[in-house]
């Protein structure tokens, strides 16, 4: 069997770089392995005697052995990351122009279920409820498959209202989640949540029971921007003379929107019996996360600073 050191000079051929000098502690195992590295297609050091030279050669997979004393390392998760990163980027560039799933096509969807699929199958983090930190934080939806916020996704279709952000904030040392959806318009801004605590039920699932709706104090515009003229039917209209009434228009607002913001949010208790649903992660990692709830719809959301936002 070859060597150590002559191992490492090989090319792993489905990676693009060149293995690094092995450390002491990897070992060669001649058969399948969930942490295949690559596979070699060339004999190492000299031929087996009495091995013929068109028989199949053995299949040999780095493997890493860990020791949790010493911080073991696999370069398999290397690979894995590599690969997921790429599949995160296909996912999220599947997203451009379906307005958070609402106007995806059917080809769009069979792609992005397709990439959702992959993904699922490379997830980092098997047990997500034992590794709540991960999901602390607040998270934005960037696509979901359920039909039930569709109507609210519609309402920023109109030339007034825009739903500028859907997003889920999860505390897990309170256990608590609040999902927000943030809505603007011409003149102001607010938002409509939901304050819920859940339940671990399982290592992927939880449940969650919904306790509170808050309506958050509008926040107007308090400066608006005048133009020197607009067109309107192909002409051009100077708005020089009613610059004096839009500027006392706009004090106006700025003294409403001092008032109005010094007023606390509304609450209001959520009693019915049927404010309860689980959810189920499926793929959990440090800026991604794919959700899949009751009717098997799917959530991925992305947490707030990550580059995958911009």
């Amino acid at each position: 069997m070859a060597s150590s050191s002559s191992l490492s000079q090989l090319r792993c051929r489905n990676l693009s770089c060149s293995l690094a000098p092995i450390p002491s502690s990897f070992r060669l195992v001649p058969t399948p392995s969930i942490l295949h590295l690559g596979v070699f297609t060339k004999p190492v050091g000299k031929p087996i005697v009495g091995v013929s030279s068109d028989a199949p050669r053995p299949v040999f997979c780095v493997r890493a052995v860990t020791n949790e004393e010493e911080g073991g390392y696999s370069g398999v998760a290397v690979a894995e990351e590599t690969e997921a990163g790429r599949l995160k980027k296909a996912l999220v560039d599947s997203f451009y122009g379906t307005d958070r799933g609402l106007k995806a096509s059917s080809d769009t969807r069979a792609e992005i279920v397709e990439l959702i699929t992959q993904l699922e199958a490379k997830n980092p983090t098997p047990a997500p409820t034992d590794a709540l930190t991960l999901l602390n934080g607040k998270w934005i939806l960037a696509y979901t498959s359920f039909a039930g916020l569709f109507p609210l996704l519609s309402s920023g279709t109109l030339p007034l209202v825009k739903v500028e952000e859907i997003s889920q904030t999860i505390d897990s040392e309170s256990f608590t989640a609040q999902n927000s959806v943030r809505f603007a318009g011409p003149l102001a801004t607010t938002s409509i949540s939901t304050n819920a605590k859940f339940e671990v039920r399982s290592p992927k699932r939880v449940q969650i029971k919904f306790e509170e709706g808050v309506i958050g104090t509008p926040q107007l515009t308090d400066s608006l921007v005048i133009p020197e003229n607009v067109e309107f039917l192909g002409q051009k209209i100077d708005l020089t003379p009613f610059k004096g009434i839009l500027t006392s228009v706009q004090d106006t607002a700025s003294s409403v929107a001092r008032t109005i913001s010094s007023q606390p949010p509304l609450k209001f208790p959520i009693s019915y019996s049927n404010a309860q649903s689980w959810l189920l992660t499926t793929y959990l990692d440090d800026e991604l996360r794919i959700s899949r709830g009751d009717g098997g719809s799917v959530f991925v959301l992305i947490k707030e600073g990550s580059s995958l936002l911009s």
